[in-house]
């Protein structure tokens, strides 16, 4: 068995979440209460009992998710005494999942990433006006004929590829009058599907370019060590070790495509074997069966799946 360790995205999210892990685990109570430390306020009261407006928040969400996956990581390392860098081979994760992989293999402190990733998600947001940008998902086209509707919506304003997530589920992203002609463009082309998301900017295109200079700011005052795993960049759908590679990277992510299904390709190709999600959710385990057949997946994020992750790998 080769594993990989990968770590999900924004749309993971609910009110709920980590709570469970929080009563369970002196571990998991330690991490939400250090991530709280570093921001200056209640996350993990808004995860637990909020209001689920607050929590899709992008400055709140992804933060909120990465310190959901790292309870579950900081369980596993201390009361499983699992040592990552011997049980798996690669770590990977969805856009903010990145950066709970760069974390859960040491490359990042926890405090410094939910600092940067609440900045992150303020960026985000800061760089395009409300109603400005969109993002559609795409349902049942390959990637070669989405390429040619972005280029063809692209006549109307910006229209890129931002989540290439499993074959035929493909995210577009830009400003809203060219993702909608997008979308016309993909239903006369045969789309199953193609629906405009609930989401506050156009994230993962060029529109981002002033949040990736913010980011870029932050990440050169951030130390970034070398991973004991190697993680698998979204932009390249490669593993990189480089801790300069890792910062100018996270700063391409801001405005590139997220590679998910190439990553998960290529790391079949390395090998790998099984992967398990740890963190809120099982959505990138559905990406991950659509993705290769071959490769096992589970979802690790309640006390639970914790112990029987433990038990297993023991």
């Amino acid at each position: 068995m080769t594993l990989a360790f990968i770590f999900p995205g924004q749309g993971s999210q609910f009110i709920g979440m980590g709570r469970d892990l929080s009563e369970s685990f002196t571990e998991a109570r330690e991490t939400f209460q250090a991530v709280d430390d570093a921001l200056g306020f209640d996350l993990s009261n808004l995860m637990f009992d909020g209001e689920a407006d607050a929590l899709n928040m992008t400055e709140n969400t992804q933060p909120a998710l990465m310190a959901v996956s790292m309870a579950v990581v900081n369980v596993l390392k201390k009361q499983g005494n699992i040592d990552f860098a011997s049980k798996c081979s690669f770590m990977a994760g969805h856009s903010l999942g990145e950066y709970a992989a760069l974390t859960a293999s040491g490359a990042l402190e926890l405090s410094d990433t939910a600092k940067l990733l609440r900045l992150r998600g303020q960026a985000m947001q800061r760089a395009v006006p409300v109603g400005e940008g969109a993002m559609a998902a795409l349902l049942g086209l390959e990637n070669d004929v989405v390429d040619e509707i972005s280029k063809e919506a692209s006549e109307t304003g910006i229209c890129e590829i931002a989540n290439d997530n499993s074959p035929g589920q493909i995210v577009v992203s830009g400003q809203v009058a060219a993702v909608e002609a997008a979308a016309a463009l993909a239903k006369e082309k045969g789309a199953k599907r193609a629906v405009l998301l609930p989401v506050s900017a156009p994230f993962h295109c060029s529109l981002m370019n002033p949040a990736a200079e913010e980011m870029a700011a932050a990440l050169a005052d951030t130390n970034v060590q070398s991973p004991s795993v190697p993680v698998v960049a979204n932009v390249t759908a490669q593993a990189v070790t480089e801790p300069s590679e890792i910062r100018d990277l996270l700063i391409q992510q801001i405005t590139g495509r997220v590679r998910w299904s190439e990553s998960v390709v290529w790391m079949g190709e390395q090998g790998v074997s099984e992967m398990v999600e740890l963190g809120a959710g099982k959505v990138l385990s559905g990406l991950v069966r659509r993705i290769n057949k071959d490769i096992a997946c589970d979802s690790v994020g309640t006390p639970e799946q914790v112990e029987a992750l433990i038990t297993k790998l023991g």
